[in-house]
């Protein structure tokens, strides 16, 4: 292939959206795409139709509350890490890290935070910060690195239509941002925001007060590219259209394009052996 697409979508539900997913599937045939909130156990994610449509998946479902997939299209992700370390009671379903098309990919749903100041904006920072801590590692290992997933923050007011009316939501506090930039300071390149330095684009618009029909939306799901990948940047965008569906997931997907590399079609090698097996 000339160019890898990698997309993130948070689907807010997978049994309740599988249509919409899979016409995005067919429409737009991402190469690699990472899925959160599937709010479904793992005998309900729907593989079999996932299959159908091209893909191979791993998965860690939940039920009721987040979720998180991996798929790759004419083959099956290489799973490398089945949850974030540095806490072992942290039951949620949160993180999957995997090597598809030549590029280890890490889907990860942060938690949302709300209410805050409380125990869920607690678990929100400390979350936060074992992913720093383990996302450093990843930039440091040598490999092409992609982080996508909804992280939940809105880096910047200009990633938001009124930061006013959201100003005590835990998505914009000092500390989320601040853990954000400190995570882009290790040196990962926001690749929406590098392909559209002065631009407003949003990925998310809740269902209230009519904020999708307004474009009152906010930027919360994000692409974060490792050193040697940002260069390979040729193009990233919002598919909008699947907002405006009949049933829609109050996010739309979000994708970047990578310019292909010899050999790309080769695994990565990985620093541990697959954990788990794919579903």
């Amino acid at each position: 292939m000339d160019q890898l697409k990698i997309a993130t979508f948070n689907i807010n539900g997978i049994r309740a959206r599988r249509s919409n997913l899979l016409e995005w599937l067919e429409r737009e045939q991402p190469d690699v795409v990472c899925l959160q909130e599937l709010k479904a156990q793992d005998a309900d994610f729907p593989i079999d139709d996932i299959r159908a449509a091209g893909y191979g998946a791993i998965w860690q479902g939940q039920k009721s509350w987040n979720g998180v997939a991996i798929l790759a299209k004419g083959d099956d992700p290489l799973e490398i890490r089945r949850g974030l370390p540095g806490d072992p009671d942290d039951t949620h379903s949160r993180y999957l890290e995997a090597a598809a098309h030549g590029v280890i990919v890490a889907c990860l749903y942060l938690p949302n935070g709300n209410p805050q100041p409380g125990p869920k904006f607690d678990y929100k920072l400390s979350w936060f910060e074992r992913f720093i801590e383990h996302a450093a590692g990843l930039f440091a290992n040598g490999h092409p690195v992609v982080l996508a997933g909804d992280y939940n923050v809105v880096p910047t007011d200009e990633d938001i239509y009124n930061p006013r009316s959201w100003a005590k939501d835990a998505l914009l506090q000092p500390e989320s941002r601040e853990c954000f930039q400190r995570l882009l300071d290790q040196g990962w390149t926001d690749a929406l925001r590098a392909k559209y330095p002065d631009e407003r684009l949003y990925t998310f618009w809740d269902y209230f007060r009519q904020h999708w029909q307004k474009n009152s939306g906010l930027r919360i799901d994000h692409l974060l590219l490792s050193a040697d990948l940002a260069p390979r940047l040729v193009d990233a965008g919002v598919d909008r259209w699947v907002r405006d569906q009949e049933h829609a997931s109050d996010h739309a997907p979000t994708w970047i394009t990578l310019r292909a590399e010899v050999g790309q079609d080769k695994q990565p090698p990985t620093r541990r052996k697959a954990k788990g097996t794919a579903k």
